[in-house]
């Protein structure tokens, strides 16, 4: 059983950064592709960015290429999301999600495990 806890959201204006972080529960960390989710007011949960279990393998919505970066940390089992360039659209509930082995794919249905979630929230 894999268990996910996201946090480092806020409230942050237009232009700035946020970092997030998933903390993993066990020792089979560098088994898991991570992923970041989001979900806004009304809106279905959309890919964020996803980092594969091999490293350097990663994959970005579009509109967050350039602005946002996934890492991971397989020694403290925790996987990063920078957010740089904030956009009032950027604002929703972030949710970390991990899989096991597999590639950084960008469906929701590829996950097993899900965490709470961290709300952001990108103010003019």
């Amino acid at each position: 059983q894999v268990q996910l806890v996201e946090s480092g959201g806020g409230l942050v204006q237009a232009g700035g950064s946020l970092r997030l972080s998933c903390v993993s529960s066990g020792s089979t960390f560098s088994r898991l592709t991570m992923a970041w989710f989001r979900q806004a007011p009304g809106a279905e949960r959309e890919f964020v960015a996803a980092t594969g279990w091999i490293r350097g393998s990663t994959n970005y919505r579009d509109s967050v290429k350039g602005r946002f970066t996934i890492s991971r940390d397989n020694g403290k089992s925790t996987v990063y999301l920078q957010m740089d360039t904030l956009r009032l659209e950027d604002t929703a509930v972030y949710y970390c999600a991990a899989r096991w082995y597999g590639n950084p794919a960008a469906g929701a249905g590829a996950y097993e495990y899900w965490g709470q979630g961290t709300q952001v929230t990108v103010s003019s």
